[in-house]
């Protein structure tokens, strides 16, 4: 069966909830690993109390998938695509997996060996975000916004998941020997099985499904050269340009340099989303926010709170008239969270824990709404090819920010005698 057949089709085939289910569970798998790590933050504050691991693992792990990202958004058309998540979510099952032997192989002591070990495997979750990440919202870019939006919802269902596991393990274990250690190995154990679900899923089911399908043949048609291995997967061919087929003028498309000019406003709303975020969570809430009548819960309940209200806001874009398509007007949202910074340090140092709950809470809520606002309304108007390279270009922002704010996070602890 060739592309044409699907691609060419006047009515899209069936399988778009299935769809939308199994970008939701790619999703969780996107970052359910690297979120176990931060959530497990309490018990790495037991073993290294003096390394501020929340703080260094966030800032070893940026550059890696930064750089990766930036190899991979310039070669991003000559990249099988197929290839690349199946590396990604292969590297996230074996870096989980590997934390949990570091910790097993150890006993759970801590010394600046285990330390090391675990920064490199950072390292790792940090190349296979840039993988993954890149390349699913490129992917999905092309295809229906119901399906990067339910992907968006499965990154922040991560967190969700595992701050609820993380406050039942606290919960079930606080009172047992090496409970928290137990939670870590729990919450390790079921990061790397959500992994080994994504590959299985991935590699199988998803290329198959008949909306999938359409929308890759309709990009291959549109010259998308990055889907022929999914294709192939599905049973379908494409026409190299020396068999026919291609309409020269259908092929061009627009350069990398000339889409990011076209969508420098949304470039620079995704950096600075998640800039702001990144200077407060996690660093901040676990090391800046004093000692209050929750104790132990307390960074625990912060971070619960804001992945919950993350996942929560991802939706309320699907209600046509609380989206925000305005370009000027995400800009001013965007910018307007600045006011979060001041807000918190003025909470910390004289708000009680009521207060904080909410702002934190506020935090989640406008970076998951705004996220998905962007994400879906920058990729209109473009054929495949353009839709996939302006979605890892994106990306490409969206952790340029994330590496800002981690940085920006240690200006907190300057000068308070702990750095």
């Amino acid at each position: 069966m060739d592309a044409s057949d699907y691609g060419g089709a006047p009515n899209k085939p069936k399988g778009k909830y299935e769809a939308m289910t199994i970008c939701f569970i790619l999703g969780i798998g996107s970052l359910v690993s690297w979120n176990s790590m931060l959530t497990i933050g309490d018990y790495y504050y037991t073993l290294f109390p003096k390394y501020h691991p929340a703080r260094v693992l966030t800032l070893v792990y940026q550059p890696f998938a930064i750089g990766t990202m930036i190899i991979l958004a310039y070669y991003e058309s000559k990249i099988n695509t197929r290839r690349r998540n199946l590396a990604g979510f292969t590297l996230f099952f074996f870096s989980a997996f590997f934390v949990l032997v570091v910790d097993l192989a150890t006993s759970g002591k801590g010394g600046i060996g285990p330390y090391i070990g675990i920064c490199v495997l950072a390292a790792c979750f940090g190349i296979a975000d840039a993988l993954v990440e890149g390349g699913m919202v490129g992917d999905l870019c092309f295809m229906c916004p119901e399906f990067i939006q339910s992907y968006l919802a499965g990154l922040a269902a991560s967190g969700a998941l595992t701050s609820i596991l993380r406050m039942l393990t606290k919960a079930a274990f606080e009172k047992s020997n090496h409970g928290l250690r137990k939670g870590a190995i729990l919450f390790l154990a079921v990061s790397s099985f959500i992994e080994l679900v994504c590959i299985f899923l991935y590699a199988i089911y998803f290329t198959k499904l008949p909306i999938v399908k359409y929308y890759r043949s309709k990009a291959a048609l549109e010259g998308s050269k990055t889907v022929a291995a999914d294709l192939a997967a599905a049973g379908i061919s494409t026409k190299t340009k020396d068999q026919g087929g291609y309409d020269d003028k259908q092929q061009e498309r627009l350069s990398n340099k000339q889409l990011f000019h076209e969508n420098l406003d949304y470039a620079v709303d995704l950096f600075f989303i998640y800039a702001v975020t990144l200077s407060i969570f996690p660093g901040f809430l676990y090391e800046n926010t004093g000692t209050h009548r929750l104790g132990t819960w307390y960074p625990i309940v912060l971070i619960a709170m804001y992945n919950i209200v993350d996942l929560i806001s991802r939706y309320i874009p699907l209600v046509p008239w609380l989206k925000l398509e305005s370009r000027k007007a995400l800009l001013i949202a965007v910018f307007s969270r600045f006011l979060l910074i001041p807000a918190f340090y003025f909470t910390a140092k004289y708000g009680d824990q009521g207060w904080m709950i909410l702002l934190t809470s506020f935090l989640g809520l406008t970076n998951g709404y705004l996220t998905v606002c962007v994400l879906t309304v920058a990729p209109r108007g473009y054929k495949g090819p353009e839709q996939n390279a302006l979605g890892n270009l994106l990306v490409l922002c969206l952790l340029s920010g994330i590496c800002a704010g981690a940085v920006l996070d240690w200006l907190w602890i300057i000068g308070n005698g702990t750095f």
